[in-house]
């Protein structure tokens, strides 16, 4: 029976159940591995925050095997993202760099697929998972450069790959195609434009799944990047919110949640059944802070910015680069802690490299700390500051914060504005007048943290930038139009 049927079942009474795919696997045998080499999941829920979830305060919208892997692991309140929109946060996680020197700094869209690529050069977790030795994926939605580039998931370290290249491509959840690696096959019955037959979440995890069972007898690392709960908000089945009193995006906003809930039990269910889950890390996280207004239909329904933080995704205050985040790792993170202590996506890479033992390639650059004990229960690293710049639009914006201190600048020619995250967490109160000195440091800090890149300068966006941008969306709409699939999309059966 496909596992599509069962998908209300799994919603409606948040049943703790193992959806088997293919073939049955027998547990790996703890001779057959070297133990000392642990797995590790990245889990980048696109969109999600801390106020949908329910070890976070969630009232409304069911996430009962989140809050399980809260309640036997570890919640962050101070975990921060890469920075506030797609690309560039995971761009931040996969080299291990933060925004003033990551080659992605914002979304930048080319023609006629894919975003700005990652360079050659540049040295990413999957390389450094490369070489030592360990199995790599990632899954869902890459945007970090098409297959004809130098971004290509195969260059820069990816043995398999699933789902969506480009980001433009990943707004529809029935898109009309998908990738396997760098080959297209087509969805059935879908259009692109609305809900179809084919559902590119349940292709994707059953993808996922499957690798997993057959990698689990060796060490891996697996970047699963989850569309949802991104817009458009369409999903194939709405569950236990379909007769709710909420507007359809409300309803279909709460579902996409709840199926990133019920897969990710999926995912511990299958780690245990392997017998490898005291062996891998799983970092669960979303890519932004809220993104949604407090106004807004989503926002005020569902309450997401019950943190009491101020702004949202596209932004630089603290509501923006705060991530709902979770550390599980049974017998190894601590079960039911909760700390306020600040990391960023940039401090995963380096993590892994302490983790895996991993023979650093040529080039290696990070920007990041070790976080690996402190995710067994010590403190987190010491650091100078935590930066982040975004190009969005035509005006960059800066953020950074040292010690308690936080300043945020709404572009190079704005004034710096300066919180104490201490006493004023929702960042009402600038102090910039009273305290020039700490005004000085962020200028300091700023100026330090900006490595200058042609593709992102710090007073406009580049003219290259913005047309690439204006010709990529040209094309979507014309292929959106006219129900668009590659020339060499194949024809394949489905899970």
């Amino acid at each position: 029976m496909h596992k599509r049927m069962f998908t209300s079942v799994r919603i409606a009474f948040g049943v703790f159940s193992i959806t088997c795919i293919g073939l049955a696997t027998s547990p790996v045998d703890a001779e057959e591995r070297d133990r000392s080499q642990p797995n590790f999941i990245f889990v980048l829920s696109d969109d999600i925050a801390q106020g949908d979830l329910g070890c976070y305060g969630q009232k409304l919208i069911q996430t009962p095997r989140l809050d399980q892997m809260a309640a036997e692991g570890t919640r962050y309140l101070q975990a921060y993202c890469g920075t506030s929109v797609c690309a560039p946060s995971r761009s931040s996680f996969f080299t291990g760099l933060h925004t003033g020197h990551c080659p992605v700094r914002g979304n930048y869209e080319l023609p006629p697929e894919g975003q700005l690529p990652l360079p050659a050069e540049t040295v990413t977790i999957a390389e450094v998972a490369k070489a030592a030795d360990y199995a790599t994926a990632t899954f869902g939605k890459w945007g970090m450069g098409f297959f004809d580039t130098s971004g290509n998931p195969r260059k820069q370290g990816v043995d398999h790959f699933f789902g969506y290249n480009c980001q433009r491509h990943a707004h529809s959840y029935f898109p009309t195609y998908l990738f396997d690696d760098d080959q297209p096959f087509v969805l059935p019955g879908n259009d692109g434009l609305g809900v179809g037959e084919t559902y590119a979440q349940e292709l994707i995890q059953n993808d996922m799944i499957r690798w997993l069972r057959n990698h689990g007898d060796e060490p891996f690392m697996m970047f699963y990047a989850i569309t949802l709960p991104h817009g458009r908000h369409e999903i194939d089945d709405l569950g236990i919110y379909r007769d709710r009193d909420w507007t359809d995006r409300q309803k279909a906003y709460a579902a996409q949640v709840t199926r990133v809930d019920s897969d990710m039990g999926e995912l511990m269910d299958t780690l245990r059944e392997l017998d490898i889950a005291e062996n891998t890390l799983i970092v669960f996280s979303g890519d932004n802070g809220s993104s949604f207004s407090p106004t807004s239909e989503i926002g005020k329904r569902f309450n997401q910015a019950s943190n009491g933080l101020r702004g949202y995704k596209r932004g630089m205050y603290e509501g923006a680069l705060r991530q709902a985040a979770l550390a599980w790792w049974p017998g190894t993170v601590p079960a039911g802690r909760v700390d306020d202590q600040p990391w960023a996506f940039w401090d995963l890479l380096p993590t892994f490299v302490e983790l895996s033992g991993a023979t650093l390639p040529s080039g290696y650059e990070t920007d990041g700390k070790s976080l690996v004990e402190y995710l067994k229960g010590g403190d987190a690293p010491e650091r100078d500051y935590f930066y982040w710049e975004l190009h969005h639009g035509e005006k960059p914006i800066q953020a950074a914060r040292f010690g308690h201190w936080k300043a945020v600048r709404g572009g190079i020619h704005k004034p710096i504005e300066i919180y104490d995250l201490r006493t004023d967490a929702a960042e009402s109160n600038d102090l910039a007048t009273s305290r020039t000195d700490l005004v000085q440091r962020a200028q300091a800090i700023f100026d330090e943290a900006h490595r200058v890149d042609p593709n992102w300068p710090l007073d406009r966006r580049s003219e290259a930038h913005t047309a690439a941008a204006k010709k990529a969306w040209e094309i979507k709409r014309s292929r959106d139009k006219s129900r668009w699939v590659p020339d060499s999309a194949v024809e394949r059966e489905l899970d």
